[in-house]
């Protein structure tokens, strides 16, 4: 069961909800903007799960861009990629369901394209 599919569970069963298959392939599509399934990353969340996130009280932590930040695609597929946990993006900021995650978008300033290209420089460097 990959990762999207533990959380979309857990989200149902704090709802009360059914945590069966079908309960969960209906949900998927209304929670999550990729709905392929992976094995890492794919959690960017839709405007309907990021409002569940708030209706479960589960903590989440704001970071926003600089003022002159443009969402590129490269930094959309840097973010799918490094970003482990549910969150969901706005054109002003970015709100992970992580502490450490948070602490380290903060420690960049919030410049996603930055953020991206240093993990992607560091999971070429551990291959080496």
């Amino acid at each position: 069961m990959n990762p999207k599919q533990k959380y979309t569970k857990v989200f149902l069963h704090q709802q009360g909800k059914s945590i069966d298959e079908v309960s969960v392939k209906q949900h998927i599509p209304k929670w999550w903007k990729k709905t392929r399934n992976k094995e890492t990353g794919g959690l960017r969340l839709t405007e309907e799960g990021f409002e569940l996130l708030k209706e479960l009280d589960i903590k989440v932590y704001e970071v926003a861009f600089p003022k002159d930040t443009a969402l590129s695609v490269h930094a959309v597929i840097f973010l799918d990629q490094f970003i482990d946990t549910p969150y969901y993006l706005t054109p002003f900021s970015i709100y992970v369901t992580n502490e450490k995650k948070a602490v380290e978008l903060t420690l960049f300033s919030g410049d996603i394209n930055r953020y991206g290209l240093t993990k992607t420089m560091e999971k070429f460097a551990k291959k080496d």
